[in-house]
């Protein structure tokens, strides 16, 4: 069955088998009723579903965040956010369409609103460069975040990308510079910000929209400093690996809320974002409205103290003295 994860297949094995009961032709022909087989079947699918998702590992929930079906940017500025009006370039070069952005309502509040976005299809996603910003697009981020600024807008960011865009030409404009300028002006904005990883979270592409006073993360997303194919090629010479460095990374949204990494996970229907769009929605406007409403109790300085506080804090380690010859 198209879109279907590994893990999921004795999910589908029952549903195809729900649903070839539901057409039997004998069963109309015969006066033959199913109803209490289908009922069995129904509630072995909603358990096995529940054993599953219940039991995820790092490398199942990987792959859910990479889910062609799950819930882009746009989709959020449909059912979280309201009246998007997006805007565009950088003012420096091109239009970078892996990077929308623009003024929206989340209830009644006036926000900012900037995300990466992926295609759903092969033209679509060779237009938004597969959620892969250039340097373009990061500017045209924080030439954003400068405006909203200028406006007293509260900005909120929505991260799903696997990277920045590793290409020649995103080199020869400088992407790193780009990326770390952000990381600079982000960290100074005096306006509320709000960061949200929703599918992939991925290196310094995610983090070029991610440095705010608050960082949430959806629960199948993931928010990692290398891709676990990537880790795996490195450390074990092999992207099979991946399941194994996916464990090792950390990169779950459960372990980076123990680390302290994100402040909020925000839940997920059962099976993931992808199926029930709307809830997911709503749920993620519930829980940007709590943080926006704690944010803008704090006094400015507060907010830019704990901002800067809660990044340096990222970085630990220990020293241990080497035992005696």
């Amino acid at each position: 069955m198209k879109n279907q994860l590994d893990f999921e297949k004795p999910i589908f094995e029952l549903q195809s088998k729900l649903e070839e009961l539901k057409r039997h032709p004998e069963a109309h022909s015969l006066g033959v009723s199913f109803e209490e087989e289908i009922q069995k079947i129904e509630a072995k699918i909603a358990e096995t579903r529940r054993q599953i998702f219940s039991n995820l590992t790092a490398w199942q929930r990987v792959q859910l965040a990479r889910h062609p079906k799950r819930p882009f940017t746009l989709d959020y500025l449909q059912s979280t956010f309201s009246d998007f009006n997006e805007l565009h370039g950088d003012r420096l070069f091109a239009e970078d369409r892996a990077m929308v952005g623009g003024f929206a309502r989340l209830g009644e509040h006036r926000v900012m609103v900037i995300g990466t976005q992926k295609g759903r299809d092969t033209k679509e996603n060779i237009r938004r460069n597969f959620g892969s910003a250039h340097p373009e697009g990061y500017r045209k981020a924080l030439r954003l975040m400068r405006m909203a600024e200028k406006f007293g807008l509260p900005i909120i960011t929505l991260i799903d990308t696997a990277g920045a865009y590793p290409g020649i030409g995103a080199e020869e404009r400088h992407i790193a510079e780009a990326i770390a300028v952000n990381l600079r002006e982000m960290m100074l904005l005096e306006v509320p910000t709000i960061a949200v990883v929703i599918g992939e979270g991925g290196s310094g592409g995610a983090l070029g929209i991610g440095v705010a006073d608050r960082v949430l993360i959806l629960e199948n997303a993931y928010y990692s400093v290398i891709s676990p194919e990537g880790c795996a090629a490195i450390l074990w010479k092999d992207r099979a690996a991946a399941s194994k460095a996916a464990e090792a990374l950390k990169i779950t949204a459960r372990h980076l809320l123990e680390l302290g990494l994100v402040d909020e996970v925000v839940p997920e229907p059962l099976g993931g974002a992808h199926n029930d769009r709307k809830a997911t929605g709503d749920t993620l406007k519930t829980h940007l409205l709590a943080q926006l409403e704690q944010l803008e109790k704090l006094p400015t300085a507060e907010r830019l103290k704990q901002r800067y506080a809660r990044f340096r804090a990222h970085g630990h380690f220990t020293e241990t003295q080497a035992a005696a010859a």
